[in-house]
């Protein structure tokens, strides 16, 4: 299985380079605007690189046994239409209101083949029933994707964060003796590296909203089937994620609150107001690696082994978060 894992890995970078040729030779560029981060006419829609590679890897994995049929079909229908709805408004434009129907219609599909909405325990009230659990389910995978969408706006940073999520995801799994769930999150980890190589600050081509909004919803799938196996699992993978849940959650509210249209696109996410003061792509992005792995994880380790409850764990964990989004002025008008 690891051989099948480093070859995707690999795939996806020779694959980036030739969609990287592809977008220069076609004109396919990122033009800076007033609302940009980058400087240069950068060639996008390299994502694709690793949503294609993570797809076709499916089978393999799944041969070894490591994917049950229903999770295969799960990710590769979500996984296929968020892309493509992604690529096709990469390349033209798909009103949004159309675009988050398609979003909740992924988002069903998946859901639907992962056995529903796993049951869940906040604050003592037990998420069983499906009246409540569904549409619950279904705004979490929307607006995982979604933020990820708004967070890819720095060289770098979708790719990294993505990366050590599903790294520290397979480290809760191994310390929980759950190994067999290990090979998808370093499948997806694999392959993005291999687009990371490309997209690493400064980044030679983006990710695009076809790789963005795949991420956004693998990585949503991939912790609602964690939780499956051990609900404490779920809020591990939760608490990895803080960075951008934590940041698009606090811009969007405070852009809500405003009266402003949270589709259109601007600048104020904490990350990218860091971005400008530091005056580094570079800098902002590690220092995401280096939250996910300095703060995030230990204390994702210990909900998960059950040393913290989980919702302490995760008022712990997005604390700091949500300071260093006010320090750096998230959801402020620009």
């Amino acid at each position: 299985m690891i051989w099948l894992i480093l070859a995707s890995g690999a795939a996806s970078l020779v694959v980036t380079a030739i969609l990287r040729r592809y977008a220069v030779a076609r004109g396919l560029l990122d033009v800076p605007n007033a609302r940009s981060s980058h400087s240069l006419p950068t060639p996008r829609g390299g994502g694709m690189a690793f949503v294609v590679t993570f797809l076709l890897a499916l089978f393999g994995v799944a041969s070894g046994g490591a994917v049950t049929p229903c999770l295969l079909i799960g990710l590769l229908g979500s996984g296929t239409l968020v892309a493509a709805i992604g690529f096709l408004d990469d390349h033209g434009h798909i009103p949004a209101r159309w675009r988050l129907v398609g979003h909740f219609v992924a988002a069903a599909w998946g859901l639907t083949w992962l056995g529903g909405m796993p049951p869940l325990t906040l604050v003592g009230l037990r998420l069983d029933s499906i009246w409540l659990s569904a549409p619950l389910g279904a705004l979490y995978l929307v607006w995982l994707l979604n933020l990820y969408n708004f967070m890819d706006g720095i060289d770098g940073i979708a790719s990294i964060q993505a990366i050590s999520v599903c790294l520290g995801a397979c480290l809760l799994y191994s310390t929980t003796d759950n190994l067999q769930a290990i090979w998808l999150p370093l499948l997806l980890a694999a392959t993005v590296a291999g687009f990371l190589f490309w997209n690493f600050p400064p980044a030679r081509i983006f990710m695009g909203d076809a790789g963005s909004g795949f991420l956004g919803v693998v990585l949503g799938l991939l912790s609602l089937q964690a939780a499956w196996i051990n609900p404490l699992l779920f809020w591990g993978w939760l608490i990895l994620l803080g960075v951008f849940v934590a940041d698009a959650t606090f811009t969007l509210g405070r852009r809500l609150l405003r009266g402003e249209r949270v589709h259109e696109a601007h600048r104020s996410h904490a990350y990218q107001y860091a971005t400008r003061h530091h005056g580094s792509h570079l800098l902002v992005s590690l220092s995401v690696a280096a939250l996910n792995i300095g703060w995030l994880l230990p204390v994702a380790m210990a909900v998960v082994s059950g040393k913290v409850e989980a919702e302490v764990g995760v008022f712990v964990a997005y604390v700091p978060l949500i300071i260093l989004a006010i320090k750096y002025h998230a959801g402020k008008r620009e």
